[in-house]
Parts: C-alpha cells; sequence; structure tokens
C-alpha cells in the first residue's frame, strides 16, 4: 500500500486540536459555543489523545476535539494524531487550528504512518478516518518520507518463504528500476570469484544461493554508502537457536529494509541528484546443512583479514563485514551500516531506541539531534577502544563471538569497524527492527528505525 492524503474537494470535517491546563480544556472561540458547551457535559479535559465528537444542530457530526496536552508536557507518545487518525469516524478530516507549540508536520506524519496495514496474507483494512495536507506543510515530503517506513515495515514483515535472499533481490531491483538505478547482484560460488568469501561461507548451506546485491543511483555530489544486513532468516547455524529465539528472525533482514526505505525516501525527494548514493545488501539465508560454517573455522576476509568463528550465530558481522569493505575501497565521505544485530543493544536501551556508534562527535552529535526532532531517537554508544583486545583471539585476527558476554554491541560495532578505514566518516546502527506491541503510528510488527534521524543530518553531516 501507499501513503496518501485525503482530497481536499471533499469537504472535510474540522479536528479543533486542544490544549490544556489547571482550568481544563481550552476550547478556542472559533470552534463555536456548542463546542465548548459539549466538551464540559462529556468531561473532555484536552488530556493527550482524548477525543470529544460534536455534533451538529441535527444530531449529524459537525467535528472533533482533540487533546493534546498541556504546552511543554511531555508526551509518552511520538506520534501525537496517531491516535485520532485510528479512532475518528470515517471521513475526511482537517485540522481546524494550530496551537502554539504543536508539530503540525510531524503530527501529520504520526497520521500516515497510523495508516498503515500490512495486507499480503489479509484484508485489513486502514482506518477510515483520513487527513487532508495541513497548510504550510510540505505533504510531498511526508508521503516520501512515508514511503520508505511502509517499504521497511512490509519488507521485514514479510516471512522468509516470501523474502528470502532471491525476493530481497527482487526487491531492491524494483526499487531501482522505479528511480532509474543501476544495479548489479554476484550470487552463489560468483562470492568466491569476486572475494566476497565470507558471504558466500554464510549463506552457502541454504537452497536459496547468497548474493551480494549493490545499487548504485544517478547523480554527482558527496559520496553516501548505505551497508544493509540482509540475513532473511537466522537459524543460528550450527549453533542452532532455540525455538523461541527464532519466531522473530524473518526481521533479521531488518537492515536491509531500512537502508532500502531510506534509499525510497531519499529518491523521492530527488536527494540523490546531489549525492553519490551506493546502497550494499549481503543477502543470506543462514541455514543449517551438512557444508555449514563450523565453530572454530577460520574465515578469510575480502580485506584479508582472518576471522576465527566460535559462534555460527553471530553471522551478520561477517556478512557486513565483507559489504564493508566493498564499500570503504572507494572511500565514501560517509558510511553507515544497520542491522539487527546484537540482542546485547535491545538489553541496554530496549526495542524502541537502537544505540549507534561513530567516531566523529560532529556526525554523532548531528545524528542523536536529528532523531530527536524527527521522533525517530536513537542513542550513541561508544566506539570503546580498549575493549579492542576482546575481539582478538590469537589464533586468527579476529574473533566474531567474544567469549564472556560483556559490552556485546560495543565489540560487534569494534570488529565491523576494522573493515573500513577509508570513508571519511563511519557509522553503525545496531536497530532492532520490530514494534513488539501496538502503539500510535507503530503497528506491530516491522518498523523503521534511524531512517529519518539519518536524512535529516545528511545536510550537515555530508559536505
Amino acid at each position: 500500500m501507499r501513503p496518501e492524503f485525503a482530497n481536499p474537494s471533499a469537504i472535510p470535517l474540522p479536528l479543533w486540536l486542544i490544549r490544556s491546563d489547571t482550568d481544563g480544556a481550552q476550547i478556542p472561540p472559533e470552534a463555536g459555543a456548542l463546542a465548548a458547551t459539549w466538551a464540559r457535559s462529556q468531561n473532555f479535559t484536552g488530556k493527550p489523545g482524548q477525543i470529544c465528537l460534536i455534533p451538529d444542530a441535527t444530531g449529524g457530526l459537525a467535528g472533533a476535539l482533540y487533546g493534546i496536552g498541556a504546552t511543554n508536557a511531555p508526551g509518552r507518545e511520538r506520534y501525537a494524531l496517531a491516535h485520532a487518525a485510528e479512532n475518528l469516524p470515517v471521513g475526511n478530516w482537517k485540522l481546524a487550528n494550530s496551537p502554539e507549540g504543536f508539530d503540525v508536520a510531524a503530527g501529520a506524519l504520526g497520521w500516515l504512518f497510523a495508516q498503515y496495514r500490512f495486507t499480503r496474507y489479509n484484508s485489513a483494512e486502514p482506518p477510515k478516518a483520513r487527513l487532508v495536507c495541513p497548510d504550510g506543510v510540505d505533504g510531498e515530503r511526508l508521503l516520501a518520507l512515508a514511503a520508505g517506513e511502509y517499504l521497511a515495515r512490509d519488507l521485514i514483515n514479510t516471512p522468509t518463504s516470501d523474502m528470502g535472499p532471491e525476493d530481497l533481490e527482487k526487491a531492491a531491483r524494483d526499487l531501482a528500476a522505479r528511480h532509474g538505478a543501476s544495479i548489479e547482484v554476484t550470487v552463489g560460488d560468483d562470492l568466491l570469484d569476486k572475494n566476497f568469501p565470507m558471504i558466500h561461507a554464510v549463506g552457502r548451506a541454504s537452497d536459496q544461493a547468497p548474493r551480494l546485491i549493490d545499487i548504485r543511483f544517478p547523480g554527482t555530489g558527496p559520496r553516501l554508502t548505505l551497508v544493509g544486513k540482509g540475513v532473511c532468516f537466522d537459524t543460528g547455524g550450527l549453533d542452532i537457536k532455540p525455538p523461541a529465539s527464532m519466531l522473530l528472525m524473518k526481521k533479521d533482514m531488518g537492515g536491509a529494509a531500512n537502508v532500502l526505505g531510506l534509499a525510497e525516501t531519499l529518491a523521492l525527494l530527488k536527494l540523490t541528484e546531489s549525492m553519490s548514493l551506493r546502497v550494499l545488501i549481503p543477502a543470506v539465508e543462514n541455514s543449517i546443512s551438512a557444508n555449514a560454517f563450523r565453530p572454530g573455522d577460520i574465515l578469510t576476509s575480502r580485506k584479508g583479514l582472518t576471522v576465527e568463528v566460535n559462534n555460527t550465530d553471530a553471522e551478520g558481522r561477517l556478512v557486513l563485514a565483507d559489504a564493508l569493505a566493498l564499500g570503504d575501497e572507494e572511500a565514501p565521505e560517509l558510511m553507515i551500516s544497520m542491522a539487527t544485530l546484537t540482542g546485547a543493544a535491545r538489553v541496554a536501551l530496549g526495542p524502541e531506541l537502537p544505540p549507534f556508534f561513530c567516531d566523529e562527535d560532529g556526525i554523532a552529535d548531528a545524528l542523536y539531534r536529528a532523531g530527536r526532532d524527527a521522533a525517530d531517537p536513537v542513542w550513541r554508544l561508544p566506539f570503546w577502544d580498549p575493549y579492542e583486545a576482546m575481539i582478538e583471539p590469537g589464533i586468527a585476527d579476529l574473533d566474531n563471538a567474544p567469549s564472556g558476554g560483556f559490552a556485546g554491541a560495543i565489540t560487534a560495532a569494534l570488529f565491523l569497524r576494522r573493515f573500513t578505514g577509508k570513508a571519511r566518516a563511519y557509522a553503525h546502527f545496531d536497530i532492532y527492527g520490530w514494534q513488539p506491541s501496538a502503539a500510535p503510528g507503530r503497528s506491530k510488527g516491522g518498523t523503521g528505525q534511524g531512517m529519518r534521524a539519518i536524512l535529516n543530518a545528511l545536510p550537515e553531516v555530508l559536505k
């Protein structure tokens, strides 16, 4: 499905955004005396998410009041209007006012996010309350943001039976075709011929051959390379996961979904015209078979670094390493990796706040601020150099799964950093890519994380 605003030619119902204070709901005079009287009779106080439907003189629906809380009051929900989108009656709606301090554009984006439904396997219908794009808001930008989010959610929500490496390649080819980008895919044993040995090792046990997807968008300017982990299902390999840990492993390609979603938004906004955008996705399934890679194996990476495999369930960093090494060879101004990489990140920060790692303070600050302002929060963790010894096993250059269980997100990030060095700057996002339970604007299931933080930071960091 595609995000849409309501057709403004249809007569919309007014939706009044109402603040609350110590005296109760602050109904603007423009809403009319009937609205104020009715709100009092319904005990409408303007608390966040409260809805009060306003009748007309004949008993029909004249509009609605929607509570947005007190000015400067901290909100627990990111998307202030998403609850309205999901709970207002059928019809077209238009914001009738814009209270001081209320971000109308963010509210409209939340409304679009609330419209999302994953309908590939059932006939779930989106909410019937539709919003006319508010005056003064860049509707095309919001639609582009929502389109990228929808794409990421769709890809993550699709089970591996329909989103294996071949299907992920098709999604990448479809995106490239939509935007006039070129695409090159290296498949199966060709990975060995072209020196992607770790991608091949992780994916060779699957019925669907491993592959490296390489998309280049037309455009000139600073070079931005996005690398997304595309593990379409992760059994854990020979270090097999318990059944409960496999239930969500269709989402282990969430990094790939997020970089494709971000690329979709960048292309729709035509920002790819003023940069050199490249997207790299190692697409594999970590399966179990007689030819699966084994604990104790030592792999030689594209960069020439040797890696001791101490856990076949730490496979994401292996496939990312070869892709990062390829991207680094062009020395882009900025290279970003996104991956559903470690449980340690979720233990530290939970499912909604993904950590990121970056050595450049200015870029890290810009990413944090952009995420905060775009309701796409991210939190910086350090590339902590004293922990480098933890990823050096002695028998090889690197260890893919240090023992001890400490600082798992940091040691994984340090591992990935070893495959960069020529890029002017590198940032890694350890995302979850999944909404455990439904919330306003965030349906249960696949979700984008970090995309808008990166997008909004680009003007500052990609110079």
